[in-house]
C-alpha cells in the first residue's frame, strides 16, 4: 500500500501513533501549540488524512489542504467542522459514536444528583470550616429518585441516561426526539418506564431536565427565556451537550429570577469558561470543564477508534464511523 501523508493536529497515545507511522508518513502538529503552528499549516498542503480533535476546521482551512481525503476526529460532535465544504469537496468525516456513551451518560446523571443535593456547595462548607453543627434546612438538598426526568435528545446517550434514572433511581422519563424512537424496538428495557412528548410538555412538566443533543444550525440559542419560563418553580436544569444551545443570559436570569432551582453545567458558550463569566461562581451552578468523556479508558478508546477509522478510509476500507447527518 502506497504510504500517504497524515496529519495529527492533536496528541494521541503512543501506541496509536505508532499505528499511523508504520503505515504512513505523519506530522504531528497541534495548532493550539504556539511553536507548532507554521508546522501544522505548512503540513496542510500536502496532508492527506487528518486526525484530531477540538479544533475549528472551517472552509478556508480547508482550501488550504487540497490533497485531503479523510479527517478523523476523535470526538462524537461534529461542530468544529465545516459540513457543506467536506460534502462539497467530497472529504470524508468519521468520529467516534459508541465508546463514549456511558462515561457521558455517567457525566450528565453526576451533575443532576450534585446540583439536586447540592454536593459541591456542601463540600465546600466543610472545605471552608463553616461545618461546625448538624446543617439546617436552608442547606438541605432535594431527592432524585421519584421525580420526573426530561431528556431532550434520545440518541445513544439519552438512551443511556433514561437507563441510569428509570432503572437506577425510578424515576418517569419523558423524553423529546427529533426523530421518533420506537422504545418496544430500540430500546425494550425502558418500555413502559419512558414516554416521548412534544418539547413544551417536556418542559412544564418535568422536574430536572437534561440537554444532550447535538450542536446545529437548528439547535443554536434553542433553550431561552420561553423555555425557562415553563418550567416549574423549582426546576433544575443540566447541559451535558453543547453550551450555544443555551441563551446563557436567559439562563442566568431563570436562576436569578425564575424558576431554576440549580443547573448542572458541563459545556458552555465559550470555553475555557471567562473568568468573568457569572455562571463561574453563582451559587446555584455546579461547573465542571466540559468533562463529558475526559476519562483514561474512554479518551483511549475514543483515540483507538480514531485511528481505525483513518488507517481504514486511506486504505480503501469501510471504517467503523463515518459522519452521515445522523447526529446525538
Amino acid at each position: 500500500m502506497t504510504r500517504q501523508k497524515i496529519l495529527v493536529f492533536r496528541e494521541l497515545p503512543p501506541d496509536q501513533l505508532a499505528r499511523l507511522q508504520a503505515e504512513h508518513d505523519v506530522t504531528v502538529a497541534n495548532p493550539r501549540v504556539p511553536d507548532q503552528v507554521p508546522a501544522f499549516y505548512a503540513s496542510l498542503a500536502t496532508a492527506e488524512g487528518m486526525i484530531g480533535s477540538s479544533f475549528q476546521v472551517d472552509a478556508a482551512l480547508l482550501a488550504s489542504a487540497p490533497h485531503l481525503k479523510v479527517i478523523s476526529s476523535v470526538s462524537v460532535g461534529v461542530d468544529n467542522y465545516a459540513l457543506a465544504a467536506l460534502a462539497e469537496r467530497g472529504v470524508m468525516l468519521c468520529h467516534t459514536p459508541g465508546v463514549l456513551t456511558e462515561t457521558t451518560a455517567d457525566t450528565i446523571f453526576a451533575l443532576i444528583m450534585a446540583s439536586s443535593r447540592r454536593l459541591v456547595e456542601l463540600s465546600n462548607h466543610v472545605r471552608e470550616g463553616r461545618w461546625t453543627r448538624n446543617i439546617d434546612t436552608d442547606l438541605f438538598g432535594w431527592d432524585v429518585h421519584g421525580k420526573t426526568l426530561g431528556i431532550l435528545g434520545f440518541g445513544r446517550i439519552g438512551q443511556a441516561l433514561a437507563r441510569r434514572a428509570a432503572l437506577g433511581f425510578g424515576m418517569p422519563v419523558l423524553f423529546h426526539n427529533r426523530s421518533a424512537v420506537n422504545v418496544a424496538q430500540d430500546v425494550p428495557d425502558l418500555l413502559g418506564k419512558v414516554a416521548s412528548v412534544a418539547m413544551d410538555d417536556l418542559f412544564q412538566r418535568a422536574d430536572i431536565i437534561a440537554v444532550v443533543l447535538p450542536l446545529s444550525d437548528a439547535t443554536r440559542g434553542l433553550i431561552g427565556a420561553r423555555e425557562f419560563a415553563l418550567m416549574k418553580p423549582g426546576a433544575i436544569f443540566v447541559n451535558g451537550a453543547r453550551g450555544a444551545i443555551v441563551q446563557e443570559p436567559a439562563l442566568l436570569h431563570a436562576l436569578n429570577h425564575g424558576t431554576l432551582r440549580a443547573a448542572g453545567l458541563d459545556v458552555f458558550a465559550t470555553e475555557p469558561l471567562p473568568q468573568n463569566s457569572p455562571l463561574r461562581t453563582h451559587p446555584k451552578v455546579t461547573a465542571l470543564p466540559h468533562i463529558g468523556s475526559a476519562t483514561h479508558e474512554t479518551r483511549y478508546a475514543m483515540a483507538e477508534m480514531a485511528t481505525s477509522n483513518l488507517l481504514h478510509a486511506l486504505s480503501g476500507k469501510v471504517p467503523l464511523a463515518v459522519f452521515s447527518g445522523q447526529k446525538e
